[in-house]
């Protein structure tokens, strides 16, 4: 179907038109490859360990998004690798359906390209997100030759990201950065700190934790030094 067919197909919404249920089931093919899987499993992880204490937002990858205007699970469907909701509920979904979820789209679209989707991913899809979606944000990746870019919505119009002195392009509806490190995309904080992931956390305590404990011991020798016991301070 051609970016034509798929507009003019949404042109009014028969007054006979029978709503299906809402919990559809999502009808991706499987991943590319282990490197597409690991990419999506780092996003997700790392948002929503990010926003672990927010409630307004849905992130998923490889789920299938519908969104026909007569509301045909067989019509008009999309399976972004991965996307971002805000404004929504927190909650596990079987599938994005759009005209079951007040009429959103994503707010942000990201593909990981590979040899038989990357032409897709670079020109049909991105003028459905541009044109139908409406999708503010819309990156693409490439995990073996680390191309990457991204676009912001302007005026209906998708404009080039211009990434920043780190090579990070910043997205405006996350108000995060996303960039390359050691080969897959991340998250990055406004002023370019990597945003981990829960281990990644957890070692970083760790390792405080061990600085305190070294400059603690240091001091109570120091302390022992000048005849001090540090026990009875």
């Amino acid at each position: 179907m051609t970016i034509a067919q798929e507009l003019d197909s949404q042109e009014g919404i028969p007054a006979d038109v029978i709503f299906p249920p809402g919990d559809l089931y999502s009808d991706e093919p499987p991943l590319e490859t282990e490197l597409h899987l690991r990419q999506i499993i780092l996003l997700l992880t790392c948002l929503e360990w990010l926003w672990r204490d927010r409630n307004d937002f849905y992130a998923a990858g490889n789920l299938t998004i519908y969104y026909s205007p007569r509301q045909l699970k067989s019509e008009l469907f999309r399976g972004p690798d991965f996307f971002v909701v805000l404004g929504t509920e927190r909650k596990t979904r079987k599938s994005w359906v759009v005209w079951e979820e007040d009429g959103k789209y994503p707010n942000l679209i990201l593909e990981i390209l590979s040899d038989s989707t990357a032409k897709t991913d670079r020109g049909l899809k991105k003028e459905i997100y541009q044109d139908t979606f409406r999708t503010p944000d819309y990156f693409w990746f490439d995990p073996y030759t680390l191309e990457f870019a991204g676009f912001h919505l302007v005026d209906g119009q998708y404009q080039p990201l211009q990434p920043n002195e780190q090579g990070y392009l910043w997205s405006q509806q996350l108000g995060l950065y996303l960039g390359i490190h050691e080969g897959l995309l991340r998250f990055f904080t406004p002023d370019s700190q990597l945003v981990p992931t829960p281990e990644e956390t957890a070692e970083q305590i760790e390792q405080r934790l061990e600085q305190a404990e070294q400059k603690a011991q240091r001091l109570a020798a120091k302390l022992r030094e000048l005849n001090i016991d540090p026990d009875t301070i």
